[in-house]
C-alpha cells in the first residue's frame, strides 16, 4: 500500500554536515531513503560566513527559498542577493555558491529535483544536531528541549 502522504518537523528531522571542514549543514525533511522520491527536501543551513563549495549539477534543478538570513548566490558572472522570502531557481549544469553575507546564520529550504545523489551525499557526512537557535528559526520552538 502506497503511503498517502508523511509530515514531518524540523525536530524530528535528522541533520548532516557533508564535510568536517563545511560551514554548511542540512537538515533533511523528505528524501529517497526515507520517503522513496526522487527528489530531496533539506533546510540548508549556513554559519555566519558560510558557504556552498562551488558545485553543479548534470541533471538536477536546485531551489532554495530563503526562511531567515541574508545572502548572495554567485553563478557565472550574475551576483543575485538573498533574503527572507526570496526564491532562487539553478539550472542545470550551472556551476554555483551560496554565500551567508548577513551577521546571522542563513537558512534555506533547499530542493533537489531530481536527487541526483545529493541525499546519499548527505547522508554520508557526519552527523550533527540542531542547536538552539536553529530550533528556534526552523520552529518558534525555544529550547534544545524541543526535541
Amino acid at each position: 500500500m502506497t503511503t498517502v502522504f508523511r509530515a514531518t518537523d524540523a525536530q524530528s528531522a535528522e541533520a548532516f554536515r557533508i564535510g568536517p571542514t563545511d560551514t554548511n549543514y542540512f537538515a533533511i525533511l523528505f528524501d529517497k531513503h526515507q520517503d522513496d522520491i526522487e527528489n530531496i527536501f533539506v533546510i540548508e543551513i549556513f554559519k555566519v560566513g558560510g558557504a556552498t563549495p562551488p558545485n553543479e549539477h548534470a541533471h538536477a534543478h536546485e531551489f532554495f527559498y530563503v526562511l531567515a538570513g541574508e545572502g548572495v548566490a554567485l553563478c557565472g558572472d550574475k551576483e543575485v542577493p538573498l533574503s527572507q522570502g526570496k526564491a532562487l531557481l539553478l539550472n542545470p549544469g550551472n556551476e554555483h555558491v551560496v554565500r551567508n553575507t548577513g551577521s546571522s546564520k542563513l537558512y534555506t529550504l533547499t530542493v533537489m529535483t531530481p536527487n541526483e545523489g545529493f541525499a546519499e551525499l548527505i547522508r554520508s557526512g557526519e552527523r550533527v544536531e540542531l542547536d538552539e537557535e536553529d530550533l528556534h528559526v526552523l520552529s518558534g520552538v525555544k529550547g534544545s528541549s524541543a526535541r
